[in-house]
């Protein structure tokens, strides 16, 4: 399952490490950061809770960047 999720970030080098951090969450199969269009589509691994894993990607994505945002649903 895939999905998109807007996001808030400063800059494009902070996006491209949220993008980082998201792949390495478990229950991430992939996941792309857009900084132009400001929003994160993420892959899902199956069997994977949605809203589990997206809290651990926000948490990661937080760690690289404090200002950052994920907007869940």
């Amino acid at each position: 399952m895939t999905k998109t999720y807007k996001i808030e970030v400063d800059c494009a080098h902070c996006a491209a490490e949220m993008e980082q951090a998201a792949k390495k969450t478990e229950g991430v199969r992939d996941a792309v950061v857009s900084f132009m269009t400001l929003r994160m589509t993420v892959e899902f691994e199956d069997g994977a809770d949605e809203a589990a894993v997206m809290k651990r990607v926000r948490k990661s994505c937080r760690r690289v960047d404090d200002d950052c945002e994920v907007y869940l649903p």
